[in-house]
């Protein structure tokens, strides 16, 4: 997500009934990575974005359905040696990754905290190559780690039917099988949407 992404009121009213006007009506305006969102493939893979692979392709089966919240060791980023030590079985299509990020309290902080816990490539990389997962979650702005911004991020999207999604808040849940409904906008041509996520017990 950009530094800026932040900047300036998100929702204004454009117009007013206590200005004279007959009706009140707000504006949202946002970049499409900001908070609890989803990433088409487009968004880091030129060739997905020109294919047309934007929101509206994506897979609502993928995004809605059993998945399971696992805890991340809380010493490391999300690496191939902790992805491994997490077991998580075959057959298994849709995880949220609650790291040390949660713990921080990094998501009811003011600005980005860039030492955020995240996937490395390699960590990306043994999931694509060792797991049936499609739908990839995590608990803050990025599902890779800074220093693997671009890397991870390729390592999943380069796989069109992997879907990231980020921002997610994990706080007070306990770890398990949940049904997990995810729904973005249908944003023809964009790389990214705003999502509602929700798990229900």
């Amino acid at each position: 997500m950009p530094p800026d992404a932040a900047a300036g009121p998100l929702v204004r009213l454009k117009e007013s009934m206590e200005n004279g006007s007959d009706y009140n009506l707000s504006e949202l305006r946002m970049p499409c990575h900001m908070g609890t969102h989803v990433d088409a493939p487009g968004h880091m893979i030129q060739a997905h974005f020109a294919a047309g692979l934007d929101v509206d392709t994506l897979d609502l089966e993928v995004l809605n359905g059993p998945a399971l919240l696992v805890d991340v060791p809380r010493h490391t980023n999300i690496t191939a040696e902790a992805m491994e030590s997490l077991n998580i079985p075959r057959g298994v299509r849709r995880v949220l990754f609650r790291t040390l990020n949660t713990d921080r309290g990094l998501m009811w902080k003011q600005g980005g905290d860039m030492s955020f816990v995240g996937f490395t490539e390699d960590g990306a990389q043994w999931l694509v190559d060792n797991t049936d997962i499609k739908l990839v979650g995590i608990d803050y702005i990025s599902v890779a780690s800074f220093d693997h911004l671009i890397t991870a991020h390729v390592a999943f999207l380069k796989n069109a039917d992997i879907i990231p999604v980020e921002v997610l808040k994990l706080d007070n849940i306990n770890t398990g099988l949940y049904m997990l409904h995810c729904l973005p906008l249908r944003l023809v041509g964009s790389e990214g949407s705003p999502i509602r996520c929700i798990l229900i017990k």
